[in-house]
């Protein structure tokens, strides 16, 4: 098991889950590896806290957070990654495979920061826009044949990998990285000097979009660093507007 410290920095995220049994597996599983912060978006019915699948786990399922967005589930966490099965989608992320050296990326996180864990619906996994607030993919190794997990499986298996995974002591000073929150208002900052600028389209907006939210995340960006680019957008934002 993690240490109290890390287990609690890490958000198990079901975006979309279309089977309240599913939920209680997930819970169950989030429960059986030392977890207990569960957040669920958009959940198909508001029953899902009486699943009667959460053995154990009344606890975690009854304490889950619910959101209206990916954007509202992750705005505490500074790194945040998607589970995918691939299939033959385009993917526009760097992918890791579970047994490769996913669990000891994501734990050198967790020393020092929240890290969120993003989970589809069990039938068409996490949208394109969904993914745009991941820093990277995960996938986990099936057979080509049967590369679909359920939801619970998925998450007991992502969650028994992480908690085997290895990683050297960091000092907390070492890590203050900017969290979703802040490069979500970066984001927004950005898209609103790209749309007075008139690099954004109607055409190209959504594209615009997802594009500028993945290329952030991939900055890898530190609080304060963050915070002094939100700062110059802002100020390039205020002298566009005393202009017109």
């Amino acid at each position: 098991m993690l240490p109290p410290a890390e287990s609690d920095r890490l958000r198990v995220v079901l975006v979309n889950a279309r089977n309240p049994l599913n939920i209680g597996a997930a819970a169950r599983a989030v429960s059986n590896f030392g977890f207990h912060r569960l957040r669920v978006v958009n959940p198909f019915e508001a029953a899902f806290r009486e699943a009667r699948s959460a053995v154990g786990a009344a606890r975690v399922l009854a304490e889950a957070e619910q959101y209206g967005s990916v954007a509202e589930a992750v705005a505490d966490c500074a790194f945040v990654v998607g589970t995918t099965a691939v299939r033959h989608r385009e993917l526009l992320h760097p992918l890791r495979n579970l047994d490769g050296d996913a669990g000891k990326i994501i734990r050198e996180q967790l020393q020092s920061a929240p890290v969120a864990l993003l989970f589809g619906s069990e039938k068409v996994g996490l949208s394109n826009e969904d993914l745009s607030h991941c820093h990277w993919l995960l996938h986990i190794p099936t057979r080509a044949e049967h590369i679909s997990m359920n939801l619970g499986q998925a998450v007991a298996v992502c969650l028994f990998e992480l908690t085997r995974a290895t990683t050297p002591d960091k000092t907390a000073e070492e890590s203050t990285w900017a969290t979703a929150g802040e490069t979500e208002r970066l984001t927004g900052a950005l898209l609103q000097a790209l749309h007075a600028s008139g690099y954004i389209t109607r055409e190209t907006e959504v594209f615009t979009e997802e594009r500028v939210r993945r290329l952030i995340r991939r900055l890898s960006l530190r609080s304060g660093d963050a915070e002094a680019l939100l700062g110059m957008l802002r100020q390039i934002l205020w002298k566009l507007k005393s202009e017109e």
